[in-house]
């Protein structure tokens, strides 16, 4: 075992004060994290924004053109100017969609959970379960979240999160019975089925799981199982949940070539066009030839797979489109505004996700943004673009933020208040730890 040393821990009971001390510190830290959200949010109200503008850049008293006041919180908590939050997470590492929960999360607990609040700056109770009832009653009128916040008083900390969740329906039944009541009748909402592509493994498998409604799921696992049946009819001698899960392929394709039957005239039989799946693939050097094995990239769920897989896809009732390589390094150029499809596709394909610091929408879901404005000489080719999301293209454009790309996947950062950074292949860095003094 390797010999660790901590300061002035040279007995058991000296190293359990340590870690309780570290442990309790690190706690307030958090805390602290989250009364800088307030001070934060109120450096941004609703009053610094602005909603008029004459020059199309900033308005006549020099507030900020294109951005809003949102809630960020429930009721009766204030608005924060829609951007603040983005140089907020900006700081601390953490994507814009954390940040706003952050920032909610502290006026939820500061404006409407005025005790559950008390306790936590006291230590009383834990972060992690102050921010999660905040998330439960952020949709309550601000009479039921009073309600929640008085009734949990003194003994939050203790409580069962089964117990919150009971005592916030009783709030959103007694204080919002409308809202409740759209609730029941939305409940079948909560159905979902799930395809989780993202998590391919790099053998080609991914998880399914759902929620059904009784009767659906009752026909599906009848549908499956007779499509299992039919395979070992047909000769199949995998397991029975092999077989399961392969009915469930045939399941859906036999209910794709629905929408795909063509009449063919005269009394003929029906065709079913060839199988039509779009997935872009960037297969490795070694899959040219079909004798050495190689890995492919699925851009669509960030994955490799093996190219025996991609072959096994493209079988023989698939139809394939190859579409010529695009270099990255060639330099597409064109004086118009408007970006080419071409040029547009080698920008997605060099920077896969938004160019922002930790936002990681993929870039064929994104804008095409000139990295120096059109209107101000930037050029339309690969060197002056960059995807980026429509939050964080409006941020860019109004809100004071300004970058540079410095290679095909290489992006400086500058906030509006001196922070710097650097997306690079994807991964995001602070170059200085602390923004300039002002």
């Amino acid at each position: 075992m390797a010999d660790h040393e901590l300061p002035d821990c040279d007995t058991p009971a000296a190293v359990l004060a340590f870690a309780q001390r570290r442990r309790a510190a690190a706690q307030r830290a958090e805390i602290d994290v989250l009364e800088a959200a307030l001070v934060w949010a109120s450096m941004h109200p609703e009053e610094s924004v602005s909603t008029s503008s004459t020059n199309g850049a900033g308005s006549a008293n020099g507030l900020v053109f294109g951005e809003l006041a949102v809630p960020l919180a429930g009721e009766g908590a204030p608005l924060v100017a829609e951007f603040a939050p983005i140089e907020f997470g900006a700081a601390l590492g953490m994507s814009t969609d954390s940040a706003r929960a952050l920032v909610g999360d502290a006026l939820e607990l500061a404006h409407r959970l005025k005790f559950t609040w008390k306790l936590v700056r006291a230590g009383k109770v834990p972060l992690w379960k102050a921010r999660r009832l905040a998330q439960l009653t952020m949709t309550l009128p601000l009479e039921g979240a009073d309600f929640v916040d008085r009734q949990l008083a003194g003994f939050v900390g203790k409580i069962s999160w089964a117990g919150i969740e009971r005592l916030v329906d009783q709030a959103r039944v007694a204080f919002d019975p409308e809202g409740a009541e759209k609730d029941r009748l939305a409940a079948a909402d909560g159905r979902r089925f799930d395809v989780h592509t993202r998590e391919a493994s790099h053998d080609g498998i991914v998880h399914v799981e759902g929620v059904l409604d009784l009767a659906d799921a009752i026909d599906l696992d009848a549908a499956i199982r007779h499509g299992a049946e039919e395979l070992s009819a047909l000769g199949s001698t995998e397991s029975l949940d092999v077989r399961r899960s392969m009915a469930a392929g045939e399941l859906a394709r036999r209910q794709l070539a629905f929408d795909l039957r063509t009449e063919a005239g005269d009394g003929a039989a029906s065709v079913v066009k060839p199988r039509q799946v779009v997935i872009h693939v960037h297969l490795s050097h070694a899959a040219i030839s079909r004798d050495e094995a190689g890995i492919a990239h699925v851009e669509e769920t960030r994955s490799i797979v093996s190219t025996d897989q991609v072959r096994e896809w493209c079988g023989t009732d698939a139809q394939v489109t190859i579409k010529p390589v695009i270099d990255l390094e060639a330099h597409h150029h064109t004086d118009a505004y408007a970006i080419p499809d071409r040029l547009a596709e080698q920008t997605r394909l060099a920077q896969p996700v938004c160019a922002f610091p930790w936002c990681e929408r993929p870039a064929r879901r994104c804008d095409t943004d000139h990295v120096t404005a059109h209107g101000d000489g930037g050029p339309t080719c690969g060197c002056n673009l960059a995807p980026l999301c429509r939050r964080h293209h409006r941020a860019k454009t109004h809100a004071g933020w300004t970058y540079d790309k410095t290679d095909a996947a290489t992006y400086l950062w500058r906030s509006p208040h001196g922070l710097h950074l650097v997306k690079d292949q994807g991964t995001t860095r602070l170059v200085t730890a602390h923004p300039p003094d002002e």
